[in-house]
């Protein structure tokens, strides 16, 4: 009888578990205002720092924001807020900038690694943050 494998949760290049890991967690959650929703331009990508870490946020054409990181983890740039948002099978979805891998911005789940592999170690798939938009101002969640 073999003993079955644990798979650890996948992780952030930052080290911060992905929100379906983090959504578990007891840690309180907190809220960093970061923009005016009406910046951000609707399937454009912009670039902010929370918490010490920089994010990509993207708002959709509901006008729900998501947050991803900032980080490639394809070739390490940080230019994930330049990525071509789109969807797939009605999901939305960031291509990378640089290699184009497909990823899921609700989950940060890699869709498509289009051939290639992380670099440095880094988990294909992004982390992401919690966002609420509350009176016209966007506000991204963050655990110590």
């Amino acid at each position: 009888m073999s003993t079955p494998t644990v798979v650890p949760e996948p992780l952030s290049a930052q080290g911060l578990p992905l929100d379906r890991a983090a959504a578990d967690s007891s840690e309180p959650v907190t809220w960093e205002r970061v923009c005016l929703v009406r910046d951000l331009l609707v399937e454009r990508g912009a670039a902010a720092l929370v918490g010490g870490v920089q994010v990509a946020l993207f708002r959709l054409p509901d006008d729900t924001v998501r947050a991803v990181q900032q980080r490639d983890p394809f070739s390490g740039a940080n230019v994930m807020s330049r990525g071509i948002v789109g969807t797939r099978g009605g999901v939305p979805t960031v291509a990378g900038p640089m290699y184009k891998q497909v990823f899921d911005l609700a989950t940060g789940r890699c869709l498509d690694k289009v051939g290639f592999e992380p670099v440095d170690g880094l988990a294909a798939d992004l982390a992401t943050w919690p966002v609420e938009v509350r009176d016209g101002v966007v506000h991204v969640g963050s655990r110590p």
